[in-house]
């Protein structure tokens, strides 16, 4: 499901009811993402976005902020959560995978308590360490930086 909203960015939407302001820059970038990808790849074939690598962004952005949740969590990947699967989806189908993944992060993030974001949390193999807020901002940075890759790609498609 793809939400449109005003001219504005979601972050100049207004606070977003019952989300801590030190939170909520993950679900609007979620959001953006969400209008940003739909619009640049309105018209795109299904041949087209896989060719681009339009694709290939767009599954990164779903399967790399579900593991990243699964550390919020403080969680381990389980084996079915490495690689990013087959290509051959159509857009409708990546899109809703985005937002199934989304869906999931935003219900994690909207149960955040404000006083653990300091919290230490591990990354990967090698357990690196971050903290809560740490793996907030990279979620968010990370689905703005393949969003953008996205679009790049969708332009010179």
């Amino acid at each position: 499901m793809v939400i449109s909203g005003p001219l504005e960015e979601p972050w100049l939407r207004g606070p977003i009811p019952g989300v801590d302001p030190l939170t909520a820059p993950v679900l609007y970038a979620f959001q953006q993402a969400r209008e940003d990808l739909a619009k640049c790849t309105e018209g795109l074939t299904s041949e087209r976005i896989w060719a681009t690598g339009v694709a290939f962004h767009i599954r990164h952005v779903s399967r790399s902020t579900e593991r990243l949740i699964t550390y919020l969590e403080g969680e381990e990947l389980a084996p079915e959560q490495f690689g990013e699967g087959e290509p051959g989806a159509s857009r409708e189908q990546l899109l809703e995978e985005m937002h199934r993944a989304f869906a999931r992060c935003e219900r994690v993030v909207r149960a955040i308590d404000p006083t653990t974001l300091r919290e230490p949390r591990t990354v990967g193999r090698k357990k690196l360490p971050t903290t809560v807020i740490g793996l907030l901002t990279h979620i968010a940075e990370h689905t703005q930086r393949h969003v953008g890759q996205a679009i790049v790609l969708a332009k010179s498609a």
